[in-house]
């Protein structure tokens, strides 16, 4: 019978999920991936969790339950860096010892330490460590490091990773897509897919007459009007792409009739352009990708507001966010809202808000041009 490898879907799932439902079953273990966000899951974390840590933490916790009779080991490494010279959030580094002094009855956890800060080689390490906790021997796990990596490729959109839902699953109306899949016209699309004719394009593309344009190109009369708003979400994985914690945000905008761009899109080479103007290296991974898509969208011209969803009492978040709205706001006049998401978030004022911006967004497009300099 073969080790059963349970996988919270939660936190770094939604980025390096290509990689580890490659890299187990190469070892020779079946992949258990925990239910979907639902309220139960949420308010077994919640309940679990110390209150201090912020809503993605409580979540996992969650996570980690609803897998605590599914499998023989549960995945929860300790992130330290996924990247040269950058780190994450310091409370993934302290995850596995949370999980193992507070969850009684659970099964064994997989807490290999991940830290790519120094070297790449990082990565090859903990697969390695992994390797020998399910008993694999040194030549099969490179062997199936190799082929994880190769798939992690095979589902990037530009050089990030790009798996917010898998092929083998049943795709809720508004989910995003893989590339590479069939996509329905109303869902978003990665960069070289069959893109709807009223669809956010990037500049190498075969762009619509009516779609928005960037700014080194040509721009037919009234394009901004001609054409539905476009907004940037800007947001860690995890926050953007659970479609319950974030009150199915993208599937809304879609029903409200707006493209989308999320910093998953914007090619990284771009990002890392963007990110370069600032006066100091960003110490945050997530900061370094926010920043820089966020920036190289306005100076496109690819959106027409943004949307920063954030988690409260995120660090991260309320700093690397208010960079970005300070920058957007002072070079590009772009609009920009927060939203804050926690397990008391009220759904009705969250989609009133959400409402209010979009509206906003529509009638700045239609009338700016024939409101007076007086206002």
């Amino acid at each position: 019978m073969r080790l059963k490898v349970g996988i919270p879907r939660s936190l770094f799932y939604y980025r390096f999920a290509p990689f580890w439902e490659s890299f187990f079953p190469a070892l020779g273990a079946e992949v258990v991936i925990s239910d979907r966000t639902n309220k139960r899951i949420l308010d077994d974390g919640v309940k679990s969790c110390v209150d201090e840590a912020c809503l993605p933490i409580k979540l996992f916790y969650g996570h980690v339950l609803n897998l605590a009779d599914k499998a023989d080991y549960i995945l929860v490494p300790r992130f330290t860096s996924i990247s040269r010279n950058e780190y994450i959030c310091p409370e993934f580094g302290g995850l596995p010892d949370m999980i193992r002094h507070t969850l009684k009855g659970i099964p064994k956890i997989i807490d290999t330490e991940i830290n790519m800060r120094r070297s790449d080689k990082g990565g090859l390490r903990a697969a390695i460590e992994t390797g020998a906790i399910l008993g694999a021997d040194r030549r099969t796990t490179l062997k199936a490091y190799r082929f994880a990596v190769e798939q992690m490729k095979n589902s990037r959109v530009s050089s990030i990773p790009w798996q917010i839902s898998l092929k083998s699953e049943n795709r809720p109306e508004g989910e995003i897509c893989i590339k590479g899949e069939n996509c329905p016209q109303s869902e978003i699309c990665s960069k070289g897919e069959n893109r709807p004719r009223n669809m956010s394009c990037s500049k190498s593309e075969n762009r619509p007459r009516d779609d928005k344009c960037s700014k080194s190109e040509k721009r037919p009369q009234n394009c901004r009007s001609a054409k539905r708003p476009c907004i940037g979400v800007i947001g860690h994985p995890y926050n953007v792409y659970d479609r319950y914690i974030s009150m199915d945000l993208l599937g809304k905008l879609e029903k409200y009739g707006v493209a989308i761009r999320t910093v998953e899109m914007v090619d990284e080479d771009a990002i890392n352009y963007q990110a370069s103007k600032l006066p100091k290296p960003m110490f945050w991974n997530y900061g370094r990708l926010a920043y820089g898509a966020a920036l190289h969208m306005a100076e496109a011209g690819e959106v027409d507001g943004f949307i920063c969803i954030s988690s409260f009492g995120c660090g991260i978040d309320s700093f690397v966010h208010d960079l970005i709205e300070r920058a957007v706001r002072k070079k590009f006049g772009i609009p920009l809202i927060n939203m804050t998401i926690d397990e008391h978030s009220g759904e009705a004022g969250f989609d009133t808000r959400l409402e209010a911006f979009v509206d906003m967004l529509q009638w700045r497009n239609q009338d700016e041009n024939y409101v007076s300099a007086s206002g």
